[in-house]
């Protein structure tokens, strides 16, 4: 009788009996890392949308308080119908006001003038932030102090 040696077939050695699991541990803190990296990229992005926010706000104020006041300039026989928070009784300011409404809704407009020179001020308040202002004091005579 003939006894065939059967040929063994290489199996892929398994690991050393320590090293079990190892790997996935590394998996797991490879993910770990990459998630940590994930929330930072987040938060940055959450904190450059504030920042492009409220410097938006800043920059329509800014341009609201130049456009009245150019306005103030081209009118200068009705510079002090534009006094006050309430100027409604007169057109050019009321038009004035439903921008800066449109534009920034929380805000608060005030006009202080005078014969000799004019204060506007915008309050407003964005989201999850205090309140903003932004003040413009220039002269701007009206018809009569000329």
């Amino acid at each position: 009788m003939e006894h065939h040696k059967m040929k063994r077939i290489a199996s892929p050695s398994s690991p050393p009996h320590g090293s079990r699991g190892f790997m996935l541990i590394e998996v797991l803190v490879s993910i770990l890392i990459f998630s940590l990296g994930v929330l930072g990229l987040v938060k940055l992005q959450t904190s450059m949308t504030r920042a492009n926010t409220s410097a938006k706000g800043r920059a329509d104020a800014v341009y609201l308080t130049s456009e009245i006041i150019g306005v103030m300039r081209t009118d200068t026989a009705h510079v002090l119908n534009y006094n006050g928070s309430s100027c409604a009784s007169y057109g050019l300011c009321k038009d004035w006001q439903n921008k800066v409404a449109a534009t920034l809704p929380t805000a608060t407009p005030v006009i202080a003038a005078s014969a000799t020179s004019v204060s506007v001020t915008i309050t407003w308040t964005l989201p999850n932030e205090d309140a903003h202002t932004f003040t413009t004091t220039t002269v701007v005579k009206s018809a009569a102090a000329l």
